[in-house]
């Protein structure tokens, strides 16, 4: 099991000024750490529970070109964009754009959105459930046909309508960035995992949720004739910001080793990641690669 650290507060105590060299800190420690992935959120606010609105949020894909910049091998991704956030032309545009100038180490991670008040602060449309996550399809579709180069021609769907879906530079992952769709729906989210995704993100809830939302997720392959082993299953695991146990933590995560999951995605609520990634993550990569 791999290890991927997500990025999600930005409240340094020193300020913004920070930022910038913590962040750049945090990228040469996750890979001296052997982390695989690096993820920032896609919000506009920072969420509730995290802080609230009133901490400090960055823009998430100038952030992943910042620690594009600053890295060389890890995986970058928002974790997860939404879909209402960004015109889907536009997104395949930024997404492809990390994706060359990191030199093929971008993802598209995207979910259906769900944080109201950020829309409404800003004033950017939230439409309703079932309308995101036919938005979330149309936006899928759009990306895939942006990145096939033989496929430059008019989209026209329900709420997106594009004359043309050319994108040059084209990608520099074979054949296109990793889509990874947020998520555990059962009727939708994990249905459009298995039709459209290279990579699913679940929470790390307990063995037995994660092991139904599996199978939940492989009789909708089964249904969309996909090959379930073809998709890379994750899951995001939260960590206080004092790092916790070690001990306890590599008790708990082996009871999801026999899952299949490719990578635990460890979140920790610091804005300060770097010295915490050092102390707790690097340590947590040699646990887990001696798990079986």
């Amino acid at each position: 099991m791999r290890v991927g650290v997500h990025i999600n507060r930005f409240n340094h105590p020193a300020g913004a000024p920070a930022l910038g060299a913590e962040l750049a800190a945090a990228g040469a420690a996750a890979e001296a750490a052997g982390v695989s992935w690096l993820s920032v959120m896609d919000h506009y606010f920072q969420m509730e529970f995290n802080g609230g609105a009133e901490d400090p949020m960055l823009e998430a894909y100038s952030t992943l070109s910042f620690l594009a910049a600053h890295t060389e091998t890890v995986r970058l991704g928002a974790l997860v964009t939404g879909v209402t956030y960004r015109h889907p032309g536009l997104l395949a545009k930024i997404a492809t754009t990390l994706d060359v100038l990191s030199g093929g180490r971008a993802a598209l991670g995207i979910g259906a959105a769900w944080y109201d008040r950020e829309h409404e602060g800003l004033g950017v449309s939230f439409p309703p459930l079932a309308e995101r996550f036919e938005r979330l399809e149309e936006t899928l579709r759009i990306c895939l046909q942006m990145w096939d180069p033989a496929a430059n021609g008019p989209f026209e769907g329900t709420h997106y309508r594009l004359a043309e879906t050319l994108c040059v530079p084209a990608p520099v992952s074979s054949p296109h960035p990793e889509i990874m769709i947020g998520g555990s729906g059962e009727k939708k989210t994990l249905r459009l995992v298995a039709r459209y995704a290279d990579a699913c993100n679940l929470f790390a809830t307990s063995p037995e949720e994660v092991t139904h939302k599996l199978d939940v997720l492989r009789r909708h392959c089964d249904t969309e004739g996909r090959d379930y082993d073809e998709i890379r299953r994750t899951m995001t695991y939260s960590v206080e910001a004092d790092g916790g146990d070690l001990d306890a933590f590599t008790r708990d995560i082996t009871g999801y080793t026999k899952l299949g999951i490719d990578t635990v995605i460890l979140a920790p609520r610091t804005g300060a990641p770097a010295e915490w990634i050092e102390r707790f993550t690097a340590p947590a990569v040699r646990r887990l690669a001696d798990l079986d």
